[in-house]
């Protein structure tokens, strides 16, 4: 099976490229975070040695795209986003997104997210992509659907909330319901060595 080509995206503020073995200290920041392992529903520690053997990993996957999200001002990473469990048969995936803790409530997270949708649509060929965010992360639902997701569903008690439990809430958006949010894309945003969908 061909692997997928990593891509470089380019936004008004950001781009999302692929991970570098300099970008440790920023993934073990993310991860490790209580507050970002609450927000996502990921509770994984990581230590160095597993980041830096993630960051090898995920160069080699056809399943599943992470990218740094970093600034193009400061050229800072200040995120992590994440095309997973792509199924190039159903042409679906799940997203996913966290922020340092510094850097979130700024708009990056909007504009990765469009960003990575492109990608998924416009790119990759996908119809459906999917995500699932704690019932406590109001943030992220209220972005999602400002994105034209809609609600699938919930999972209870799938994530843990310190001491105790909250739903998954499960939403979905459509290749054709975001080509009519976003019927012209911004001229600012690029992919460059656009990826290549694994031949079988």
């Amino acid at each position: 099976m061909e692997q997928m080509e990593p891509p470089t995206l380019t936004g008004e503020m950001l781009v999302l490229r692929p991970f570098e073995e300099q970008d440790v200290d920023a993934i073990l920041e993310i991860s490790n975070d209580p507050e970002a392992q609450r927000l996502s529903g990921v509770h994984q520690t990581l230590t160095r040695g597993e980041a830096v053997r993630l960051i090898a990993d995920s160069a080699q996957c056809n399943d599943r795209l992470a990218l740094a999200v970093r600034t193009i001002v400061q050229d800072v990473v200040v995120g992590e986003i994440v095309l997973d469990e792509i199924d190039w048969t159903t042409s679906s995936a799940w997203l996913a997104l966290e922020l340092r803790p510094a850097y979130r409530a700024r708009g990056y997270g909007t504009e990765a997210v469009v960003l990575m949708l492109e990608l998924a649509f416009d790119e990759f060929g996908l119809h459906r992509v999917g995500v699932s965010v704690p019932a406590v992360n109001h943030r992220a639902r209220a972005m999602y659907e400002s994105l034209g997701f809609r609600m699938d569903g919930r999972l209870r008690d799938a994530h843990r909330d310190g001491d105790g439990w909250c739903d998954a809430v499960l939403m979905s958006l459509l290749a054709d319901e975001f080509r009519a949010a976003y019927p012209v894309r911004p001229p600012e945003h690029v992919i460059q060595r656009s990826p290549r969908q694994p031949t079988r």
